[in-house]
């Protein structure tokens, strides 16, 4: 068969793929920023400047940290009985988002630390002024601030997670990553293998051009 050929003949399969790994994504980046933006303001602000680390912020930097050095596929791995545990089992786009998850929080986490670590100083000078509360100080100074930055370091969370959900596959969770090893590579229908390929690099391009359209709308310097 022809390239064009062995891609039609495959066509439910590469749209089933697709479909796991839009779950697998929905979930992980749902994750990152419901958890992870939280878990990033509260190393920002368990951080005080100038000011000796606190205990609060050494302990979540560790837990960042190690989740971060884990190497993806043994964490996967290692997972499985706790992931098993809580949803009954280990295969599927949604028991493989779980591990997927806890790593897109840990990412999106120390990249939000990074972003407000660079916001400028006067803008705490600014709301300590007026009096505000740490919330207000929060969501109405340091977020609107910084959310250019934010949308640049959750885009790169976005493209992360596309690479490692390739490996999902290997742990039952399928996807586009799953689709390229097992009817491409494992079939020798290596035409079908780069045309998986392709529509990765692709979906990277596609988020990484939302992500910095976004980001320069909401860029206040500009």
């Amino acid at each position: 068969m022809t390239i064009s050929e062995s891609i039609l003949y495959y066509l439910p399969e590469l749209l089933q793929s697709l479909k796991e790994t839009a779950i697998m994504m929905g979930i992980s980046m749902l994750a990152a920023i419901v958890l992870g933006l939280p878990l990033g303001v509260w190393l920002f602000l368990s951080r005080s400047r100038g000011k000796k680390i606190s205990f609060l912020y050494e302990g979540l930097n560790l837990v960042v940290t190690i989740i971060r050095s884990f190497p993806f596929l043994l964490f996967v791995v290692a997972l499985i009985p706790l992931t098993r545990m809580l949803l009954g089992s280990s295969f599927g786009p949604i028991p493989a988002s779980f591990p997927l998850s806890i790593v897109a929080m840990s990412i999106f986490a120390r990249l939000t630390e990074q972003v407000l670590l660079d916001v400028p100083e006067e803008v705490s000078y600014l709301a300590k002024s007026l009096g505000v509360s740490q919330w207000q100080y929060v969501w109405s100074f340091l977020l609107v601030e910084a959310r250019s930055g934010l949308i640049l370091s959750l885009t790169t969370t976005a493209v992360s997670m596309v690479s490692y959900s390739t490996v999902m596959g290997i742990v039952g969770g399928g996807g586009i990553g799953d689709f390229a090893i097992r009817y491409g590579y494992q079939r020798y229908e290596y035409g079908v293998m780069y045309f998986a390929i392709i529509i990765m690099i692709l979906l990277v391009f596609i988020l990484q051009g939302i992500g910095n359209q976004a980001a320069r709308k909401l860029d206040k310097r500009k």
